[in-house]
C-alpha cells in the first residue's frame, strides 16, 4: 500500500531504529493465502482473505462488500479482503513483539 510505504519512509527518516514491525515483516510472516466468496440471500458478494502465519495461526480481516452483484469484480473484492486482513496483522503481531520485548526475547 502507498500509505504505508509513505510512513516507512518518514519513520525511516527520522532513524527509528528501536523494536517495531515493518510492511515486510508482516509479509514474511504470511504463510498461507486463501479466499472465501459469499453471495447473500439478497444478492450482495462478499469476500474474506483468510491468512495463515507462520505459526498456523489463521485470521480474517473485515470482508469486501458488492453491494449490486452485476459490480462485483473477482480480483477487486479479493484485493480488498487481503488489504483488510493485512491491515489487521498489525496489533496482532504488535502485540506479540511487545511480548517478546518484555520477557527481554527481541
Amino acid at each position: 500500500d502507498s500509505s504505508d510505504n509513505g510512513i516507512e519512509l518518514q519513520i525511516q527518516a527520522a532513524g527509528c531504529t528501536a523494536p517495531r514491525l515493518t510492511p515486510e515483516i508482516l509479509k514474511a510472516n504470511i504463510a498461507h493465502v486463501e479466499y472465501v466468496k459469499h453471495v447473500s440471500y439478497s444478492g450482495q458478494v462478499l469476500r474474506w482473505c483468510v491468512m495463515t502465519t507462520q505459526s498456523g495461526f489463521a485470521h480474517t480481516g473485515r470482508p469486501s462488500v458488492s453491494v449490486s452483484i452485476e459490480n462485483d469484480r473477482e480480483h477487486i473484492g479479493e484485493q480488498v479482503a487481503y488489504d483488510n486482513a493485512f491491515n489487521d496483522l498489525w496489533p496482532l503481531m504488535g502485540y506479540a513483539l511487545k511480548e517478546q520485548l518484555h520477557r527481554g526475547e527481541a
